[in-house]
C-alpha cells in the first residue's frame, strides 16, 4: 500500500487481562478509577500510557534497534541547564561553577522561568518540563564555548543586575521614613531601576534553535507544548490516546506485607538458647499496599497526515518525511503493543504482560469501541446468565461492535488482528472474520 493510498487514520485497541498490579495511582497511592456505565472502573491514564510508549520507542532508537534506529529524538526535563553545564565542563573545559551559572542565565535570559534561587533544589532546574531533542544541552553549550569572552562579560552583568533587582522591596512594604535615606545612594528606588541586560540576539536565536523540535521523531509523535517562549515552535501531536479501563466493575485488594530484617533473623537463626532471640520477634516493617486485577481495554489513534505535517515543519524534505513517517508508525505500533507503565514492575512484574488481543484497522477518522463495554461483563458463567471470563468476553465483544460497525462505515478497511491467548486463537478461528479482518502472527504485520 502506497502513501497515496493509505487512509489518514491508523485506529488500535487492545484487549490485556492483568493480575495484582498497581500500573499507576492518585496522590493517596489508590489506583485510579472512573465510573462508566453506573459502575467504578479501574482505570490507566492515558499520560501513564504515553510516557511508557514514549520512552520505549526512544530506547530503541538510541539503542539502534527497530526501525527508528539512528534516528533523533526528544528527551522531557527541567535539567536543561544542568545537561548544558555538564556539557560545558566535560566537552569545553569550562570551570564547574562558572559553566553552571553561564547555562542558567542563558538559558533564563532566552524565556524560561526557573525555581527559587535560594532553594539549592530546585535553583537549576526549569519551572516547567521541556520536551526537547536530545542534543540542546549539546548545542548550547557549543554555541556558549564558542562565544566565551562576550557571554562571559554578558553573563556578570546579568548576574549582578538580577542580583541588585533582587534587592527591591515587596509592593506595599511600609517605609520607616517619609523621607529617602540619603545615605543609601538611591536605595529602593535604584533598585527598581535596574534593569536585566538582554541576551544577545544571536546567542537567543541558537537556544530557541537547539530547543525547536527540528527532527526528533518522537515529538512529532507525542507533540509538546511550550508557552514561556511564545516564538519557540509548538507541535500539535500526531498520537491521540485514551484512558484504559477494564471492561467489567473494579476490583481491588488491599495487600498487607512484612518485608523482613535480614541481620534480625539471621541472629534468631543462630541464637544459642531461646533467651537471644526474644528481641528478635517480628518483622523488620509491615505495611499495605492496593493491587487491581482485570481486564482492560485501551485505544490510541495515529494521525498520519499530522505526522508528516510535523516532520516537514521541523525542516524534513517531503521524501525523507515520507520514510520517517511510515518508520515512526511501524514503531508507534510496537510501543502500543509492547510498552507498559514500570510502577511497581519489580514487585508485580506488570511490564512482562501480553495482550490477549489486538485490533488495527485504518479510516477517514478515529474510531473509538469504548462503546462496546459500557455495560460491564457479567462473570458469572455463560449458563448462569453472565458473559462468562471477563477477556474471553470482551474479545467476543469488541470484534462484534467492529463487524458491526465495518457494514455501516465504507471508509474502513485493512482490519487486522494479532493475539498472545491460545484460546483467543481458538476463538478467531471459530468467528466469521471474512472480509473484515485479517489475523496476523507479529506485531509488524499490524501496519501495512
Amino acid at each position: 500500500m502506497t502513501a497515496d493510498t493509505r487512509s489518514p487514520f491508523l485506529s488500535l485497541h487492545l484487549l490485556e487481562t492483568l493480575v495484582a498490579v498497581l500500573p499507576v495511582r492518585d496522590e493517596n497511592g489508590q489506583p485510579k478509577t472512573l465510573v462508566y456505565g453506573g459502575v467504578e472502573r479501574h482505570m490507566i491514564t492515558s499520560q501513564a500510557r504515553r510516557r511508557a510508549e514514549r520512552v520505549h520507542t526512544r530506547h530503541r532508537a538510541n539503542a539502534g534497534i527497530g526501525p527508528l534506529k539512528g534516528r533523533s529524538m526528544g528527551i522531557r526535563t527541567r535539567e536543561w541547564a544542568l545537561l548544558t553545564a555538564a556539557e560545558l565542563e566535560s566537552a569545553h573545559g569550562w570551570d564547574k561553577e562558572q559553566a553552571l551559572s553561564t547555562a542558567r542565565a542563558v538559558i533564563e535570559a532566552s524565556g524560561l522561568k526557573f525555581g527559587d534561587p535560594a532553594k539549592r533544589t530546585v535553583a537549576n532546574l526549569t519551572k516547567v518540563l521541556i520536551f526537547a531533542p536530545t542534543d540542546t544541552g549539546v548545542r548550547i553549550a557549543a554555541h556558549i564555548a564558542a562565544h566565551a569572552e562576550e557571554l562571559g562579560e554578558w553573563r556578570d552583568a546579568y548576574l549582578a543586575a538580577q542580583k541588585a533587582t533582587a534587592k527591591k522591596p515587596r509592593r506595599g512594604a511600609a517605609k520607616k521614613t517619609e523621607e529617602p535615606d540619603a545615605g543609601r545612594e538611591g536605595g529602593a528606588e535604584q533598585s527598581a531601576t535596574v534593569t536585566l541586560p538582554p541576551l544577545p540576539k544571536a546567542t537567543r536565536d541558537a537556544v530557541l534553535l537547539a530547543l525547536a523540535p527540528r527532527d526528533a521523531v518522537d515529538i512529532a509523535l507525542y507533540g509538546r507544548f511550550l508557552a514561556e517562549i511564545a516564538d519557540s515552535p509548538n507541535v500539535d501531536g500526531a498520537v491521540q490516546t485514551s484512558h484504559a479501563f477494564t471492561v467489567h466493575p473494579a476490583e481491588q485488594i488491599e495487600d498487607f506485607y512484612a518485608a523482613a530484617d535480614d541481620a534480625k533473623l539471621d541472629r534468631k537463626r543462630n541464637a544459642l538458647s531461646f533467651l537471644d532471640t526474644a528481641d528478635d520477634a517480628g518483622a523488620g516493617m509491615t505495611g499495605y499496599q492496593s493491587l487491581i486485577s482485570g481486564t482492560f481495554y485501551r485505544h490510541a489513534v495515529l494521525d498520519r497526515e499530522q505526522l508528516r505535517t510535523n516532520l516537514r515543519r521541523a525542516g524534513m524534505a517531503r521524501e525523507e518525511a515520507e520514510e520517517a513517517a511510515v518508520a515512526a508508525e511501524q514503531e508507534f505500533v510496537n510501543a502500543f503493543v509492547e510498552a507498559f507503565p514500570e510502577a511497581k514492575k519489580n514487585s508485580t512484574a506488570s511490564t512482562g504482560s501480553l495482550p490477549a488481543l489486538v485490533l488495527a484497522f485504518e479510516g477517514e477518522r478515529p474510531y473509538n469501541y469504548a462503546a462496546a463495554f459500557q455495560n460491564p461483563v457479567d462473570e458469572n458463567p455463560e449458563g448462569g446468565g453472565g458473559e462468562g471470563a471477563a477477556g474471553q468476553a470482551a474479545v467476543r465483544r469488541l470484534l462484534r461492535h467492529h463487524l458491526f460497525v465495518s457494514k455501516r462505515r465504507r471508509d474502513l478497511r485493512s482490519g487486522r488482528v494479532l493475539t498472545y491467548a491460545p484460546e483467543i486463537a481458538d476463538l478467531l478461528e471459530e468467528a466469521d472474520l471474512t472480509g473484515s479482518v485479517d489475523v496476523v502472527d507479529f506485531i509488524e504485520d499490524l501496519t501495512p
